[in-house]
């Protein structure tokens, strides 16, 4: 019996640890984690389709599109001013913040302008990956100043 108990207390114990590294889905980390998810399963619909991984649709590509406009203005109001312990962000989100910004800006025309090449009465995958391009050197620019791989 005392054997049982003591197992079950070990097993609890070491659920309740594995647990600790989680992040909180309602923190500002959680909910910027979140958006970001959002923003590559759409970004890699989208080049699925140019790449030929998906047929590619029109509408949906627009549809995408639109969709990873509205997400790409969303993460940085998750951006608490100190750092938080978990972050894969680099110092520099927070030690250079107008450049981060900047970043964020470009991205956001980026996607607004992916945006407005959708609104092309022929929408072909060719006719619209350049504009994808863009978008996609825009998340890579960011990520190289301020994210640890």
């Amino acid at each position: 019996m005392k054997s049982k108990l003591l197992c079950l207390t070990v097993l609890l114990v070491a659920t309740g640890l594995a647990g600790c590294d989680r992040i909180d889905p309602n923190s500002p980390l959680g909910k910027r984690k979140a958006i970001y998810q959002q923003m590559l399963d759409t970004k890699e619909d989208l080049g699925g389709m140019l790449r030929g991984r998906i047929a590619f649709d029109a509408q949906a590509f627009a549809a995408g599109a639109a969709k990873l406009d509205e997400l790409s203005r969303q993460p940085w109001q998750h951006y608490p001013e100190v750092k938080e312990a978990q972050s894969d962000a680099r110092d520099e989100v927070w030690q250079k913040q107008e450049r981060f910004h900047e970043l964020a800006r470009a991205l956001e025309q980026q996607t607004a302008a992916l945006v407005s090449a959708t609104a092309g009465a022929a929408l072909t995958a060719e006719g619209i990956a350049p504009a994808f391009q863009q978008v996609e050197d825009a998340c890579e620019r960011c990520h190289q100043e301020f994210r640890v791989y």
